[in-house]
């Protein structure tokens, strides 16, 4: 069973010997599926497990519920010393250490002005991302299958994209894996039948209020009555049509790398991209963007238009603002890129204990909690309330030092630098401070010695950027 999730983990090498893979699970069939399958094939990739679980608190109870038979099932399904295998055989199978997080995103996405479904992305990847570094994990699985994919392609279609939206979801990128990418829903149920495993059902995948739920529930049934297989032709389409994104980047690349470091940020001869084909000039524009942004090269194709406007324009003191903070001008010649830097965080200011504080461009909640041994992220984390007096928010200083949980003290500056945190960025953090040392740094997360213990009095505290992104 799941022959193409194991041909597809072949094809792009996404577990070799050795890997530690962190398998996002949400409780639902999906990622049953997929973490069950990671745990039979630990022996025979040579790879170690583990699962992380967040909690959106989006649906009072069910969440929770959730998130318990997440905690029940990697105890126990797959942490049993001995596993009885359906053809009467027994295998060995370790236990899978589990990592959870909870956030409140409703209340973030109020406050962001954002919706609900994009919040709770960002802020359970944000999480992921965080948990797989204290599970020690170099790539983080997630269940996203062939269904999945092809929502995808038809959401970018119907609001207007390019290649790159229609190749759909990619099997791998930025340290993400989706082995289950090409596998249908169908493959799945018959897994977890075969194996009688249970799953947990998410009441809100029920709701066409979200519109994928309704391209799920209305409009794939129609095309797939029109033309029966249309999900598995649509997986092939993506893929052949990321073959050609990918061949297009390819000849872009050389044309993105005849820009130039400068100190406050890159210069490339504006005639080069005014020249190149528009879908090789679009392709190297995003990737200056990249460069800027440490990878983020998420950005419009109205972006990426003006972007090449300017280049071809013959202003040679035309502008444009980017997202994240940055912008694009003209210099005769030269087309050049900076970071628009806001004012470093200087004055320290006292931390609201409950409340919110106004921190420079950033915002931090606190709420008194009672910690239960949730997991916690660079930017939703708990604080030992027993430990905490007075705290004081402030930007960073010479001879700032953290020591994170489970790893060695280590100065901020360092830590930052190796976190790939932009120049640009570092002098604007919160940096949370207790009787002269430092008790978490926004991005990062808490200092070991400012955890609660279960049970103990806390404070929540949520940290969110208010002009731009972490």
């Amino acid at each position: 069973m799941l022959e193409n999730m194991d041909a597809l983990l072949r094809e792009y090498r996404m577990l070799p010997p050795g890997t530690v893979v962190l398998c996002a699970v949400s409780g639902g069939a999906d990622s049953v599926c997929l973490l069950h399958r990671l745990c039979r094939l630990r022996g025979a990739l040579d790879i170690r497990v583990a699962a992380a679980h967040y909690n959106h608190m989006l649906r009072g109870a069910e969440s929770d519920r959730d998130e318990e038979f997440v905690r029940e099932f990697t105890a126990l399904c797959c942490g049993r010393e001995r596993w009885l295998e359906p053809d009467g055989g027994v295998r060995e199978i370790p236990a899978a250490p589990l990592i959870v997080g909870r956030g409140d995103v409703a209340a973030r996405a109020r406050e962001s002005g954002r919706g609900l479904e994009e919040t709770a992305r960002e802020m359970r990847y944000a999480f992921l991302r965080q948990a797989a570094r204290e599970a020690g994990a170099d790539v983080i699985a997630t269940a996203h299958n062939a269904g999945d994919n092809g929502e995808t392609v038809l959401l970018h279609l119907v609001r207007g994209t390019g290649l790159r939206g229609l190749a759909g979801i990619a099997p791998v990128r930025e340290g993400l894996i989706r082995p289950l990418l090409t596998t249908s829903r169908g493959e799945i149920e018959h897994y977890l039948r075969y194996y009688g495993l249970p799953f947990m059902e998410d009441s809100s995948n029920r709701s066409d209020t979200y519109t994928r739920n309704r391209i799920r529930h209305q409009v794939i049934p129609v095309l797939e009555d029109i033309c029966p297989g249309f999900l598995t032709r649509m997986t092939e389409t993506a893929a052949r049509l990321r073959q050609d994104e990918d061949c297009l980047a390819r000849l872009a690349a050389p044309i993105a790398a005849q820009a130039r470091e400068r100190e406050d940020g890159l210069e490339i001869e504006a005639r080069v991209l005014a020249q190149a084909h528009p879908a090789a000039a679009v392709r190297a524009a995003r990737m200056l963007v990249g460069r800027m942004t440490a990878g983020n090269d998420n950005c419009t194709a109205a972006h990426l238009k003006g972007l090449i406007g300017l280049c071809r324009g013959e202003d040679p003191s035309a502008r444009l603002d980017l997202p994240g903070l940055l912008s694009a001008r003209r210099e005769y010649a030269l087309l050049v890129l900076t970071h628009r830097r806001p004012a470093p965080l200087r004055e320290r200011t006292p931390l609201a204990l409950p409340g919110t504080t106004l921190a420079g461009t950033y915002c931090l909640e606190c709420r008194e909690a009672v910690f239960a041994g949730e997991g916690h992220s660079g930017n939703d984390f708990f604080l030992s309330a027993e430990r905490c007096g007075a705290v004081t928010v402030r930007g960073r200083a010479p001879g700032d030092k953290i020591h994170r949980p489970g790893r060695r003290g280590r100065s901020l500056k360092k830590l930052l630098i190796d976190e790939k945190i932009p120049l640009s960025r570092r002098d604007e953090l919160p940096v949370l401070e207790c009787r002269g040392q430092l008790a978490a740094v926004a991005g990062l997360g808490p200092d070991a010695a400012f955890l609660p213990r279960p049970g103990e009095r806390a404070w929540h505290v949520t940290i969110r950027a208010v002009k731009a992104g972490l």
